[in-house]
């Protein structure tokens, strides 16, 4: 498609919302663009994948490289480029991008997912897939009886918790705050589980993480004390990072309605408050965020914007 031309749909992002989106796009004959910065987005900063229906002990790379195989059959146009923001004018969106100047479209899906939030110290890159996640939904069972840490204090983390006390052997709860933030009924939960009669559970508030330690694989993480200034390592096979999540929303936070997170408020049919703007994935306000959870509602944004073609 020539520069000038406009797009029946441009979809922004390259996780599995963007691919199923395009994918069911082009199924419906949409002249359609994809424009990812990275291609596979959170994916490729997992490790094996074992709850994707009908892709059982699968590899993050091997999985997103079956999503853009998929995606590629149908000969989706796509772009190697960031989006820094989108406008609607006339009834057509313009995307302002790095590289490539400006793509016009009648609609557009946003999903550009979103980013942990991360711990920011020495080691957190390097064992990021070696033994440190930022998912506990998704890697848990791979530590199964191991010990493992869970680092936050919040909702996250707790039901990070909750998800590993039937698996860990013993879990270590770090957080820099003096006490959990985690709703009461969370906390509850874990005091109250039965599983806490075979897993050792200890509270590290009130301490700093200061660095992740290991050799191949993580083996610990160093400790402050807030409040004595005393460091202390503790040995750990595995460490999930549960601090929330930051949503990748800054390209259409002015164009669309998003909530006090920065997620985009969807509808049911992953329709935002702008007509002809529909979002998919973790950048929305659709809870767990889950790989086939963002696929399929990809798959029904695009339809959601193929249906609002037809009908204009």
């Amino acid at each position: 498609m020539n520069d000038n031309e406009i797009y029946d749909l441009i979809v922004v992002g390259g996780g599995p919302a963007a691919h199923s989106a395009s994918l069911y796009a082009r199924r419906k004959e949409l002249d359609t663009l994809m424009i990812a910065k990275e291609e596979g987005g959170q994916l490729l900063y997992s490790s094996e994948i074992d709850n994707y229906l009908g892709v059982p002990d699968v590899e993050a790379f091997d999985l997103v490289k079956k999503f853009r195989d998929h995606v590629d059959k149908y000969d989706v146009e796509k772009l190697d480029d960031e989006v820094l923001g989108v406008t609607k004018s006339e009834g057509v969106f313009e995307l302002e991008t790095v590289k490539n100047g400006t793509k016009t479209a009648k609609t557009v899906v946003v999903a550009t997912g979103a980013k942990w939030r991360k711990l920011n110290v020495p080691g957190e890159e390097e064992f990021t897939g070696k033994g440190l996640s930022y998912c506990t939904t998704c890697d848990g069972p791979l530590f199964a009886n191991a010990d493992v840490a869970v680092i936050g204090g919040g909702n996250s983390a707790f039901e990070g918790i909750i998800d590993m006390l039937p698996l860990a052997n013993r879990i270590v709860n770090v957080d820099i705050a003096p006490e959990p933030i985690a709703d009461p009924v969370l906390q509850k939960h874990v005091e109250n589980s039965e599983h806490m009669e075979d897993v050792e559970f200890k509270g590290y508030y009130g301490h700093e993480i200061l660095e992740i330690v290991g050799d191949d694989m993580v083996t610990g993480l160093k400790i402050r004390d807030m409040d004595t200034d005393t460091e202390k390592n503790i040995e750990v096979e595995g460490i999930f990072v549960e601090i929330g999540l930051i949503p990748n929303s800054q390209p259409v936070d002015d164009l669309v309605e998003t909530n006090d997170a920065g997620e985009i408020v969807v509808d049911c049919r992953s329709q935002t408050n702008v007509d002809g703007i529909f979002a998919a994935g973790d950048v929305t306000t659709v809870p767990e965020k889950q790989i086939i959870i963002a696929a399929g509602e990809g798959a029904k944004a695009a339809l959601g914007a193929y249906s609002y073609l037809i009908h204009q």
